[in-house]
């Protein structure tokens, strides 16, 4: 059997349309749904995905200021920008484009945005609220994910999900995401003793390490669903954590890298921004 693909830019495509319309609707309220994204620094990748996501909500109707620093900027310049935005009301959402300098902390940055605009879904108070359940803007990349297995109609309820990885935006979200749809999680990471043992007893495979093809045929169940979270340059060539040819033979369902859960992470964040403008109306 070769496994169906889980083609994530279908479905970011498909969504995207429906955003849309939805932004039509806001604007017909006389509101635009918008996004502040903070770019510190000169970071090649980070300038590529700050561009993607500025085309993005161009092309949803959403309005997007990008606000680019200099890396030596300041911690505490840092956050008054941020608290400025938290202000502004034409902004329903805010994004600090990660990694950051050394000198500025992470968490810090984090933390002030305001929860109500917290559209990438970090904040520690956005974390508890969906670790209990409660409705709050979920994380991009495992909000992405989720939406991708549902749209393929995999069944949730009782299956047993291994995560590889332990990112706070990854591999801890997702893992809580699938516990929520009733799924028994078991997250594995550099120190777990037997990997191989642990991914050959998923039925639902998350991978999210950042290791080129780490993940083989030997590792997957047969009929595995795989998730390949991983983004991975090698040879100037794209690909995830997962061997993607090793692999397609194996299981049921694959996502491809590029392709896959990529386009759901921005898909996801347009979501959430829109969400929130719709709570301003």
């Amino acid at each position: 059997m070769t496994a169906v693909l889980l083609n994530g830019k279908e479905l970011a495509a498909k969504k995207r349309e429906q955003l849309k319309k939805d932004v039509e609707q806001l604007k017909e309220k006389n509101v635009i749904p918008g996004l502040a994204v903070i770019l510190v620094g000169e970071d090649p990748a980070s300038q590529s995905y700050v561009k993607a996501k500025h085309k993005a909500c161009e092309q949803a109707g959403i309005y997007s200021e990008l606000i680019k620093k200099q890396e030596s900027i300041s911690e505490e310049e840092l956050l008054s920008e941020i608290e400025r935005l938290n202000h502004d009301p034409a902004i329903d959402g805010i994004l600090v484009q990660l990694p950051l300098p050394a000198h500025i902390s992470e968490q810090a940055v984090i933390e002030k945005i305001a929860p109500n605009k917290d559209v990438d879904g970090f904040h520690p108070i956005n974390i508890g609220k969906m670790m209990t359940g409660e409705e709050t803007f979920l994380p991009c990349t495992p909000y992405g994910v989720v939406e991708m297995l549902k749209e393929a109609e995999v069944e949730l309820s009782g299956k047993h999900v291994v995560v590889v990885g332990r990112s706070n935006i990854v591999g801890k979200p997702v893992g809580q995401l699938l516990l929520n749809e009733n799924a028994t999680v078991t997250y594995c990471h550099s120190r777990t003793k037997n990997l191989r043992e642990m991914t050959n007893l998923a039925d639902i495979l998350i991978v999210a390490i950042g290791k080129p093809k780490f993940i083989s045929a030997e590792d997957v169940k047969p009929g595995a669903v795989v998730v390949d979270v991983g983004i991975n340059r090698v040879d100037g060539k794209l690909c995830g954590d997962v061997d993607f040819e090793g692999v397609k033979d194996q299981a049921s369902y694959i996502t491809p890298v590029p392709g896959g859960v990529g386009p759901m992470t921005i898909t996801m964040l347009l979501e959430n921004t829109v969400q929130s403008a719709r709570k301003r109306v």
